[in-house]
């Protein structure tokens, strides 16, 4: 599917230069981005499923959840590419960061994931490449 268009495979190909992000979940970012229109990053995070579902009432603030709305598919992939970029070089300070201010590997794998997904949406809208040195800082 994603050689039969010539728009289609230079997608790919952008959204492949994330790193962690290998041909099977490249396809499932083509696919998704170029089915289901969003307005923004913050959008189509939420599309996944990986945005925080609030549990509050009155004066109570409950524990915030994965909403997990949206294709699970794709959420596990977006985690499984978390779980490969943690490993690289340009990944692996941000995960670090997060494991030692106490989150578990899954929430921070869940954390990538999030970013991954923000950068696929931005480098499918803008028509860019993936640069590492536009991951903002996070140990500020």
């Amino acid at each position: 599917m994603v050689e039969a268009s010539p728009d289609r495979k230079q997608n790919f190909s952008r959204l492949c230069t994330i790193s962690g992000v290998g041909p099977v979940v490249g396809t499932a970012l083509v696919n998704t981005l170029e089915r289901v229109p969003v307005k923004s990053a913050d959008a189509f995070v939420a599309f996944t499923g990986l945005d925080p579902r609030p549990d509050d009432s009155g004066q109570h603030r409950g524990k915030r959840r994965l909403s997990k709305r949206g294709p699970a598919e794709l959420r596990r992939l977006l985690y499984l590419a978390a779980m490969s970029a943690a490993k690289t070089k340009t990944w692996r300070p941000l995960y670090e960061h997060y494991r030692v201010k106490g989150l578990s590997s899954t929430a921070t794998f869940v954390i990538l994931a999030r970013r991954i997904a923000r950068t696929a949406w931005s480098i499918y809208t803008y028509k860019t490449d993936f640069d590492p040195a536009r991951l903002t800082n996070p140990l500020t």
